[in-house]
């Protein structure tokens, strides 16, 4: 694959992924305009993780029957539609179904991670989901930074604008940049692929991979839906547009994690996600230093998105090894977790920070990081099986 339809695909993953998380800096106007309570604020952004839940069950499948590169424009063009109904709502239900609706379709993602992962050969594999999949980080991060300054000027309404505006161009430019697949196209191959997912979560490699994004995006989840909420207070009162610029230090360390796929490559995926699991929980001693000192709060910021994206690169890289003709099931329902964890996350911390807070809401966080490295750590102990064994020697070429 040439660099340009990398890096396409990259800007369809954080362009749809943004669709998701664009409240975050802006859950506090956003919950007052509609009328929704503080403690229940974190809902917003669950709400469209809980979308992404059903699209990942219903529609990922969809990329191992079909032409996925028509599938990448449809679902393109359908999230358009669920952020045009958020930005025109006028009451909180009306956005609370636009938000599951473009969560829904922001599947997309998944769908263009399984189009890098097929077209690319063996030895490009983590390279190439490694940039795709960097497009995620950096959209929900960089989403918060264009946020905050369209928060600003022309009201929380303007962002959900925006994306649909840009996920109808690249519906566009995506039907006339990328090439066609061949796929079966029958009912019968959809059901069966959406059957075949139950059979994934009796693997070892998978359920424990599984787990590990479950409890690294529930601590992901639990900064990111939250941090608004401290800095708008007191003693640092910040505006949405000031929010959204510590967007800019969780795009740094995501980036900075830019080379887990060539590592991935080498074979080390698996101690790669130990020590990114290790950087996270140290990464929430900085965080909870929030209330004191913003530049401690950058650090932690820094080094909680590069571990993020180590390991969830390094998951994707071992699945998709281990599964190459059905990369689009394996890791739509790798994905599950995802986004049951980001679901928690969201909804937890919002309602922790109001009765405890920003020292609860980082004991939450650091504890999701705990269970992601106990997780790990148990894996490794216990005896490899053969397929253990060959999934790891195929991450390994």
């Amino acid at each position: 694959m040439d660099v340009w339809r990398r890096l396409l695909l990259a800007v369809v993953c954080g362009v749809a992924v943004a669709s998701i998380y664009a409240a975050q800096p802006v859950l506090e106007p956003m919950g007052r305009d509609l009328g929704v309570s503080a403690e229940l604020t974190g809902w917003i952004v669950a709400t469209g993780q809980v979308g992404y839940l059903v699209g990942l069950v219903l529609l990922v499948p969809l990329g191992d029957v079909v032409d996925r590169r028509r599938l990448i424009a449809v679902h393109l063009a359908l999230t358009a539609m669920g952020t045009i109904l958020t930005a025109s709502a006028s009451a909180a239900w009306v956005a609370f179904v636009g938000l599951a609706a473009a969560g829904v379709f922001a599947v997309v993602v998944q769908t263009a991670v399984a189009y890098a992962a097929s077209v690319s050969l063996p030895a490009e594999r983590g390279r190439n989901i490694g940039v795709v999949t960097s497009g995620v980080v950096v959209g929900i991060l960089s989403a918060r930074v264009v946020t905050g300054a369209l928060a600003d000027v022309w009201g929380w309404r303007s962002v959900y604008a925006a994306l649909a505006v840009l996920s109808l161009g690249l519906a566009a430019l995506v039907l006339v940049v990328l090439p066609s697949e061949e796929r079966p196209n029958r009912p019968a191959a959809y059901r069966r692929a959406v059957v075949s997912l139950g059979g994934l979560f009796g693997q070892r490699i998978f359920l424990s991979r599984g787990l590990i994004a479950f409890f690294l995006f529930a601590s992901f989840g639990t900064l990111w839906s939250g941090l608004s909420l401290p800095l708008a207070d007191t003693p640092w009162q910040l505006s949405e547009s000031q929010i959204g610029l510590f967007g800019i230090a969780g795009l740094a360390g995501a980036l900075g994690a830019a080379r887990a796929g060539r590592w991935a490559d080498a074979g080390r995926a698996a101690p790669v996600t130990g020590l990114a699991l290790a950087l996270l929980i140290l990464s929430w001693a900085a965080i909870a230093q929030l209330p004191r000192s913003l530049w401690l709060l950058i650090v932690g910021i820094v080094v909680l998105d590069f571990a993020v994206q180590a390991a969830h690169v390094s998951n994707q890289h071992l699945l998709t090894a281990a599964h190459p003709d059905r990369t689009s099931s394996v890791i739509g329902s790798y994905m599950v977790f995802y986004s049951l964890g980001s679901a928690l996350g969201a909804a937890a911390t919002t309602a922790i920070f109001t009765a405890h807070g920003w020292a609860g809401s980082s004991l939450l966080g650091t504890g999701f990081a705990v269970c992601a490295l106990a997780v790990w750590a148990t894996d490794r102990r216990l005896p490899r099986d053969s397929t253990n064994l060959r999934s790891e020697k195929a991450g390994a070429r």
